[in-house]
């Protein structure tokens, strides 16, 4: 009799403990962005890429499988009173954050091409969460990632330092934004 008294309490404890961790980690939600601003209403920029097409896959190319570069991007359609443009890309399924792999800010409002390992001189790269201050290219450790792709247009310059992440980056960006547009890729 003793022995179900002790053995129903430990049963009971292990119940609490699981729901405890089950609860825990349906409560851990992924941080998607620190970004707050509002982009509904705002201006759409038409983001594309003549080496795929959005929501389909990234060349091996453009891959870290390939030559670990980025795919040429086209801009189209910035707003008027833009002054500079910021460039993010990260990927969203990548365990426990999203996973930034370019964070470019202080683009000229006139670049409508981003030609692979060629940015403008005016440009200023920030640190990805490679801990580079470049392009790294997609290289998901299993399955099917999206690649996200943004561009901002901004009423004006930013004075960030180089080692800015995308997180200092979406604070500093936080009000100034005119428009926006966004190209999505795959790889696995």
């Amino acid at each position: 009799m003793r022995w179900n008294w002790v053995f129903g309490i430990l049963v009971t404890l292990f119940v609490i403990l699981t729901l405890t961790l089950v609860g825990f980690k349906i409560n851990q939600k992924k941080k998607v962005s620190s970004f707050v601003q509002d982009l509904s209403g705002l201006k759409t920029i038409q983001l594309t890429s003549s080496a795929f097409q959005n929501n389909q896959t990234i060349p091996r190319e453009y891959t870290c499988n390939g030559k670990n570069t980025n795919p040429p991007l086209t801009i189209k359609g910035v707003p008027s009173g833009t002054i500079s443009l910021v460039l993010i890309v990260d990927d969203p399924d990548a365990p426990r954050k999203v996973w930034s792999h370019w964070v470019v800010w202080n683009l000229p409002k006139e670049t409508d091409l981003i030609a692979p390992d060629v940015l403008p001189s005016k440009a200023v790269v920030g640190q990805n969460d490679f801990k580079n201050q470049r392009y790294d290219s997609p290289c998901p450790p299993s399955g099917t990632h999206h690649y996200h792709f943004k561009i901002y247009a901004l009423n004006s310059w930013l004075n960030l330092d180089s080692r800015a992440t995308r997180e200092d980056l979406e604070k500093a960006i936080e009000g100034k934004i005119l428009g926006w547009g966004e190209l999505i890729g795959t790889y696995r």
